[in-house]
């Protein structure tokens, strides 16, 4: 629930770039959804209609909304630099197709699912402090007792975060980032933004994710500091693989159904962050690329990255 990168950490970004992401559709005048209750955020969601469906509705239901996608909708989303976003959309979208997808489809097929959720819990595991320093930033002190317990049953119980033993006893996961953390005291998220290599984002979650974030996070910092090279850039991609092949399905089906691709993504990861910030339900949003790829300077001046 970060400064400028040396030459030799591009090609690693390109690996980890790709799990920002957003997506979904658009309004029509009439509102499809009140039979549903209307949208949990009524104010913000003013480009999709997927998040005022339930949760429990058919997959095909929620990925139909996605292309509902409507010009005004698309008008009024904050994108002035869209002209340039599309391009660096359109080589994001060139380089995971070319890369990223046949590494994904094939650990997916190699590897069983016991064994890449246990990956997954370990990541998490690991990017345990960066939640509970945003956690307590938050004054969220409940949910930084929730993140201790978690690390601590995972610790002692799950061999070291394999398995996520604290769900099992009603610790339930959640992530925070210094992004969300500044947009809990109101700072708005500013211009959207296509960063290349790494996805959908914006001034105020590029700077916490990538320059604050790092400095969260004892592992990352121990690696870059010790000259860990190895390590660090294999966190990096094992962390990249593991989120994109998690949601690598949900993502076609989004680029299926959608009249804009693009403005899918857009307005999926607006609706995504919102509900973060807030600390909310998600609606049943699909799963997008969210990399937790943590950047920031060590004493040298060169780049950190984890989970």
């Amino acid at each position: 629930m970060r400064a400028i990168s040396s030459p030799t950490f591009v090609p690693v970004a390109a690996l980890a770039g790709v799990l920002f992401f957003a997506a979904p559709a658009g309004a029509n005048d009439v509102d499809p959804l009140d039979a549903f209750g209307g949208s949990a955020w009524p104010d913000y969601y003013v480009d999709s209609q997927l998040a005022e469906v339930p949760a429990t509705a058919p997959v095909k239901e929620r990925y139909l909304l996605l292309a509902q996608t409507d010009q005004a909708d698309i008008d009024d989303v904050n994108d002035p630099l869209e002209p340039m976003n599309r391009v660096f959309f359109a080589f994001n979208e060139f380089v995971y197709t070319a890369f990223l997808d046949p590494v994904a489809k094939s650990y997916n097929y190699v590897v069983p699912a016991p064994a890449r959720t246990a990956l997954g819990n370990v990541l998490d595991y690991l990017a345990s402090p960066i939640t509970l320093a945003n956690d307590l930033l938050q004054l969220e002190f409940d949910r930084a007792m929730t993140t201790i317990a978690r690390f601590a049953v995972n610790t002692i119980g799950g061999f070291g975060g394999f398995v996520d033993l604290a769900d099992g006893i009603g610790l339930k996961k959640h992530k925070e980032d210094f992004g969300q953390t500044l947009g809990s005291y109101g700072l708005g998220e500013g211009f959207y933004l296509v960063l290349p290599l790494l996805g959908p984002s914006n001034p105020r979650d590029a700077v916490g994710k990538y320059l604050v974030d790092p400095f969260f996070d004892p592992l990352g910092m121990y690696l870059v500091n010790t000259d860990r090279d190895t390590a660090r850039y294999a966190r990096i991609g094992v962390t990249a693989l593991d989120e994109y092949a998690g949601i690598i399905e949900e993502l076609a089906q989004i680029k299926k159904t959608s009249v804009d691709y693009y403005a899918a993504i857009r307005s999926l990861y607006r609706q995504r962050r919102a509900a973060d910030i807030a600390n909310g339900a998600d609606g049943g949003l699909p799963e997008i690329p969210n990399y937790e790829i943590n950047f920031g300077p060590d004493t040298s001046g060169s780049i950190a990255g984890a989970k």
